[in-house]
């Protein structure tokens, strides 16, 4: 998060994190929902279906369909009791392994995402928002990598933003990181996929090499908008983007450093009003789409 990943080696790799198929209870093969990214210009995706006994506990192999030009992650939307408000967690494990064992009969959610992340996958909550979790409910799972803080399937019930979970949970001194994703099932009643994405840094487009980029936080997260870079200077944080009305900076405190116009692309935000803590960028343009960097850590300066 520290690090902030516009001049690492190598260049970015937009993908899907979070994608359901027929191996549970999204409308399409595997191999179609990989036809469906790949189309679409992505570089990766990872098919998370649900790890359920109802749909025989699938970690949906994906890797007959990758391409010299696009690949997969394996992975899959764990499950287990319960949340303060629901029956069950959903925690995505991008990475996993063929042969992850199902959960236990007594296998608690934060217990899952430890043996999970322990197997080599990156861990995220998945919809906070839609899943009502509290802060307790987040606090327990401590494996985590990073927060789903959009999720398009979830903005149709008007719980697609989990930012404000996200922004407690860093201001209490977790270290996470935050992704946009689809949830895309292609069933009749849902909206399109390819809608929120990630942009992940890094030197190839090796499965390894963008997991090892998503665990230690180079990438950011998009429904629209391109980051091109974000330095930080001597209190300032310069931003370049592709066009948008509104380039913000957030953080750890309330209150809002912010710049609006028409076809914004550069702009420099001072970031003294966060102290030692940490900020974060929005980007939003014209159509409404948002662009959202990693938390950034101050330490003091920059």
């Amino acid at each position: 998060m520290e690090d902030l990943p516009f001049d690492r080696p190598g260049r970015f790799w937009r993908g899907n994190l979070h994608t359901h198929s027929d191996q549970s209870d999204g409308a399409l093969p595997p191999e179609e929902v990989c036809r469906v990214y790949r189309d679409a210009g992505y570089d990766f995706l990872a098919v998370t279906d649900h790890f359920k006994a109802a749909y025989g506990f699938p970690l949906t192999d994906t890797r007959p369909f990758r391409t010299p030009g696009f690949t997969t992650l394996l992975g899959a939307e764990l499950h287990a009791p319960r949340t303060e408000f629901s029956p069950e967690w959903h925690v995505l494990a991008v990475g996993l392994p063929l042969g992850f064992a199902p959960p236990g009969p007594s296998e608690t959610a934060r217990r899952l995402a430890r043996r999970a992340r322990a197997a080599g996958a990156f861990i995220g909550m998945a919809h906070p928002a839609a899943s009502l979790l509290t802060e307790a409910d987040a606090e327990s799972l401590d494996a985590a990598h990073a927060v789903e803080v959009h999720n398009a399937l979830s903005a149709r019930e008007g719980r697609g933003d989990s930012w404000h979970l996200t922004d407690v949970l860093l201001n209490r001194g977790r270290r996470l990181s935050a992704y946009a994703a689809d949830d895309a099932h292609f069933q009749p009643q849902d909206p399109p996929g390819c809608a929120a994405w990630v942009q992940v840094r890094a030197a190839s487009l090796d499965p390894e090499a963008l997991l090892a980029a998503l665990k230690a936080g180079h990438y950011y997260a998009s429904t629209g908008p391109e980051l091109r870079d974000i330095r930080l200077r001597r209190g300032v944080l310069s931003v370049r983007c592709s066009p948008a009305r509104k380039v913000m900076v957030t953080g750890g405190v309330p209150g809002v450093r912010l710049v609006e116009g028409e076809g914004l692309t550069e702009c420099a935000l001072p970031v003294g009003m966060f102290g030692g803590g940490y900020c974060r960028v929005t980007v939003e343009d014209a159509r409404g789409g948002c662009a959202w960097s990693n938390p950034i850590r101050l330490g003091g300066g920059g």
